[in-house]
């Protein structure tokens, strides 16, 4: 049994295909299922089920990944621990970060930090929040962005600011009335929110302590936009809530603030509990905190809200 055979394995169960996981390893199709097939026969047991279309794991392949998937990662942190120069940030990473959030965040930040350092090269990725925790804790991701807290034992949080939310609504809806916003307003109808699977429409509905009712009852609408929602909200009826770095210029007129301590999502890095690079994170928190404005970080004026 390789390392590399290990290798191999775990890049056939993730992309279920022999020729695509051989070009992820940079080898041979045939080398690859050789291997694999070596490695089988090693072991006693069949770690895929190929009459399966795309592949999967065996029962017992699965238990064999996932053990393989934590060697690889703790054999790839010792390489990292070795070689880490505490003076440079060099390498290739892999970062996941959620879409309510990408748009707004990486403008700000992303070009200036990757061209303060030369050897850096990040491959960047937008995910929903669930799928951002799953590759980070499989090892195709290396950090996260998203909101927290998880409390997830196999990932590590690193807070970095507190976005509150906004009321956004119609020009004519009665919220804007009001110069401040209150937890009472969110009862009313014509809640617009984004569809399933966004940690931001948890927190919304969290905050409304209700489900959503459409705002214009023939219309049927799921949307994994924030902008969509603004534009639908602008052209028909209804309000929703919206962080407050996706509050344009365009956008004062149709907002609200809440009343203090205002609501808010904790906005964090998130690593697995083996990654390493700490000069990374730190070089990566201090970028983003200087990228947002300094109300952000955390006093009496916020409450977390949760997601999970």
């Amino acid at each position: 049994m390789t390392l590399q055979q290990l290798q191999y394995v775990v890049a056939l169960d993730q992309y279920k295909h022999f020729v695509r996981a051989s070009e992820s390893c940079e080898v041979a199709q045939p080398t690859l299922t050789l291997q694999v097939k070596k490695l089988e026969n090693e072991i006693g047991f069949k770690i895929f089920d190929r009459s399966s279309k795309p592949i999967q794991s065996t029962p017992m392949g699965h238990l064999f990944i996932e053990k393989a998937r934590q060697i690889i990662r703790e054999v790839e942190s010792l390489k990292e621990l070795v070689n880490q120069d505490k003076n440079e940030l060099k390498g290739n990473f892999r970062l996941g970060i959620i879409p309510t959030l990408a748009p707004y965040l990486l403008p700000v930040f992303l070009k200036d930090f990757v061209d303060s350092h030369e050897g850096l090269s990040l491959e960047v990725k937008e995910m929903q929040s669930e799928r951002i925790m799953e590759e980070l804790d499989k090892g195709s991701l290396d950090i996260g962005i998203m909101a927290t807290p998880l409390a997830h034992r196999h990932l590590r949080e690193i807070p970095m600011f507190y976005e509150p939310f906004l009321v956004y609504a119609h020009p004519n809806h009665n919220i804007l009335k009001k110069s401040i916003a209150t937890s009472d307003d969110m009862h009313q109808n014509g809640l617009w929110v984004l569809d399933q699977g966004h940690c931001f429409r948890n927190q919304v509905l969290n905050i409304c302590e209700k489900r959503e009712a459409r705002a214009v009852e023939r219309i049927s609408f799921d949307s994994g936009s924030i902008e969509t929602l603004k534009n639908m909200i602008k052209g028909h009826s209804g309000f929703t809530l919206v962080p407050e770095l996706a509050i344009g210029p365009q956008d004062q007129t149709q907002v609200r603030r809440f009343m203090a301590p205002e609501p808010a999502r904790e906005i964090s890095l998130i690593v697995h509990h083996t990654f390493t690079k700490e000069l990374l994170l730190k070089h990566l928190r201090k970028s983003i905190q200087g990228s947002v404005p300094i109300k952000f970080k955390k006093n009496n004026r916020f409450v977390t809200v949760q997601w999970r």
